[in-house]
């Protein structure tokens, strides 16, 4: 099977398939921002959340659902920034895991990427990193939102935690935000082959 990728290339194209699977795993998990509400693990994502707090009839009281899952609907986010943080962060993942499987299928095809290509890829990837970076400096604005005051004992603000602490999903959607920006976009200057010229 014929490549279009160098072995700086191909490298290029193991290391973008890495990179957006870690800014697209961590972008889908919940557990961005942790804490405790009722005695009971709390953690969100920018469009989901583990543990919530629900009305038993037959108690007449408030307990704890520990389950994950998505807001109801787009506009049950907590806060305004955290919605512009999803979308944002969405399309930057989305740029990243297309350049990947462009890549990925250059290894088997080839001429589908040139010297140029693999330049207008790196831009997107350079792209799609500073989304995801705007997404994740976005997202600590929505810490003042009801609902991460009551998980984070009522004194988390823009850019403070109070008793909360930042999960795992949130550095791992970083991390792979800022290796696409500074490795991958580096390495696909050098990711295609020369094209050949016929002369006809």
């Amino acid at each position: 099977m014929a490549s279009s990728l160098t072995c700086a290339g191909a490298l290029w194209a193991l290391l973008s398939l890495l990179c957006a699977a870690a800014s697209c795993v961590g972008f889908f998990m919940p557990y961005w921002l942790l804490g405790a509400q009722m005695d009971k693990p709390v953690s969100f994502g920018t469009f989901r959340r583990c543990s919530y707090p629900v009305r038993d009839e037959e108690r007449q009281t408030t307990v704890m659902l520990e389950q994950c899952g998505r807001y109801a609907s787009f506009g049950a986010i907590p806060s305004v920034e955290w919605r512009i943080c999803t979308v944002v962060t969405g399309a930057g993942c989305g740029l990243l895991l297309l350049v990947a499987l462009t890549a990925l299928m250059g290894c088997c095809i080839s001429d589908l990427i040139s010297r140029t290509i693999g330049r207008v890829a790196g831009g997107i990837q350079f792209i799609g990193g500073l989304l995801i970076g705007s997404g994740c400096a976005l997202y600590p604005l929505g810490w003042d939102s009801e609902e991460v005051q009551q998980t984070c004992s009522n004194n988390s603000d823009q850019f403070q935690l109070g008793s909360c602490q930042i999960g795992w999903a949130y550095y791992c959607t970083g991390a792979g935000a800022a290796c696409a920006m500074l490795l991958c976009t580096w390495m696909s200057c050098f990711a295609g082959k020369k094209q050949k010229h016929y002369p006809y």
